[in-house]
């Protein structure tokens, strides 16, 4: 008797290759109902911001063409999971639904509302593995309660085992018998209207090809510099693949393999620091999902709970600056401006940025991991918790807050030509690169000679860096005497 078909409910894991749900629907055979449910309500808080959307949007025409090239198709559906996936398995007669997991709060809530769902439809759940390396609930304490320190954590997972070799993508899928009705791309309304997404179309290419050809890319040519070149923004030495992983158009697995496999071949010192550099970069992504998981309050509130009653400001002015890139600190504004031109950041100016915002503008970092959200293309709930709660000194292993980044010392440190800022405020490129990350401070002739005037063409900064500091510490004096 041939088996009942199986719906494949892709959800952050946009590939063909070493797919977990994939695979454990070809191996209950028959037919394939790919499928691909777009529910914001599902997300609770957290649905799809606008660069993610615009992501999104080309990451799915992507895999509904793979799927096509293997004589299947990719369902569209809006709504809640539960029920276009219940509705979908009467419409095809499908005996069972596989599908990745995932570690946000909202997104396991809808995991179990469409295991109940099914359950009550007589209809098998087959849930997968397959977007971390290790799963949160296994990895433990000697105690047996969740890690909150990096070293001991990564240590733990790298002592769990090795790391399966990556499936490759099925040559070719059984079709449905009769396709369901589908939407179009288009009706799901994810590009944004007006388009205001050109720098993001200039940027990347989502979709897992691009992903495969980006990694290829970076461990062919950036990977024997990595551990000293991830640090400057002014450089293209990091390895752009946060928006691939998150969207699951590459696994962890996929990448760690191939690294190590690079490492091998070139037998060389350089290369071997820079695999582990990267695969260490790996574990803090890990780590990311792992405190989510154990903790799912953070994405909105301290992992420390003595920072929830912290004195923050409230400035919406000083916010509103800080988004478009107008605060007057060189550094700042240029991580701003290309994240908004292009939907990511560098993760150097993203520690300066967030510094800025949370000790000298003393404003909640949660303002920031909101427009973070919103306008990265890798906007990831694990890690955007991670890096805001580690600057504000509230998370687990997390820097202190009474360390604050110097703008202009951490701009002559990893800009010290000023390229980055000349190429995204350029207003400044005419100065030179001793005053480029401390315009204020410049001499009028300098300034002159330059063509900037301050105020007009480029704003006077919004705080002294110093006295912004000083008010920081006092805001933390304060936290501790209550």
């Amino acid at each position: 008797m041939a088996a009942s078909p199986t719906i494949v409910w892709f959800r952050l894991d946009l590939r063909l290759a070493d797919q977990p749900a994939l695979s454990a629907a070809v191996a209950r055979g028959g037919p394939l109902v790919p499928v691909y449910v777009l529910d914001d309500a599902g997300e609770g808080d957290w649905p799809p911001g606008g660069a993610a959307r615009w992501w999104l949007h080309h990451s799915l025409a992507a895999l509904a063409g793979a799927l096509r090239e293997r004589g299947s198709r990719l369902v569209l559906r809006r709504g809640a999971a539960e029920a276009q996936l219940v509705r979908l398995a009467r419409e095809t007669g499908a005996g069972a639904v596989a599908w990745s997991r995932r570690v946000e709060p909202s997104a396991r809530e809808q995991q179990e509302r469409v295991t109940r769902a099914l359950a009550a439809a007589g209809v098998t759940a087959l849930p997968q593995d397959g977007a971390l390396l290790c799963s949160p609930d296994e990895v433990r304490t000697g105690q047996g309660g969740p890690f909150q320190v990096f070293t001991p954590f990564w240590k733990a997972c790298l002592a769990s085992g090795a790391v399966a070799a990556p499936r490759a993508a099925p040559r070719r899928l059984p079709p449905a018998a009769a396709w369901p009705d589908s939407l179009a791309l288009a009706e799901l309304g994810l590009l944004p209207r007006p388009d205001w997404a050109g720098g993001l179309a200039a940027a990347w290419t989502p979709g897992e090809a691009a992903a495969a050809a980006r990694l290829r890319d970076f461990l062919a040519g950036s990977l024997p510099g990595y551990p000293r070149e991830r640090d400057r923004p002014d450089r293209d030495g990091t390895s752009r693949l946060s928006p691939h992983l998150h969207f699951g158009e590459i696994s962890p697995r996929q990448a760690w393999r191939a690294v190590h496999a690079r490492a091998q071949r070139a037998r060389s010192a350089p290369a071997a620091r820079g695999a582990e550099a990267l695969l260490r970069q790996l574990g803090w992504r890990e780590f990311a999902h792992h405190l989510l998981w154990h903790f799912p309050h953070t994405a909105a509130a301290p992992l420390r709970r003595e920072f929830a009653d912290f004195p923050w400001r409230a400035d919406a002015a000083g916010l509103r600056a800080w988004r478009r890139g107008r605060t007057g600190c060189p550094l700042v504004d240029a991580g701003m401006r290309q994240l908004w031109r292009t939907g990511w950041m560098h993760n150097r100016a993203r520690m300066v940025v967030a510094s800025y915002l949370v000790k000298d503008l003393l404003l909640p970092w949660q303002a920031g991991a909101r427009w973070f959200w919103d306008t990265l293309v890798d906007a990831d709930l694990a890690n955007n918790t991670l890096g805001w709660q580690w600057t504000a000194g509230c998370g687990a292993d997390a820097a202190p807050f009474f360390r604050v980044f110097n703008p202009a010392l951490q701009g002559a440190k990893f800009d010290p030509d000023g390229a980055y800022v000349r190429r995204w405020v350029p207003e400044l490129a005419d100065l030179p690169a001793a005053w480029i990350q401390r315009p204020h401070a410049a001499p009028a002739g300098v300034l002159a000679e330059g063509g900037v005037r301050p105020g007009r063409d480029y704003p006077r900064p919004l705080v002294d860096h110093a006295a912004a500091r000083q008010r920081a510490l006092r805001a933390l004096r304060e936290l501790k005497r209550s």
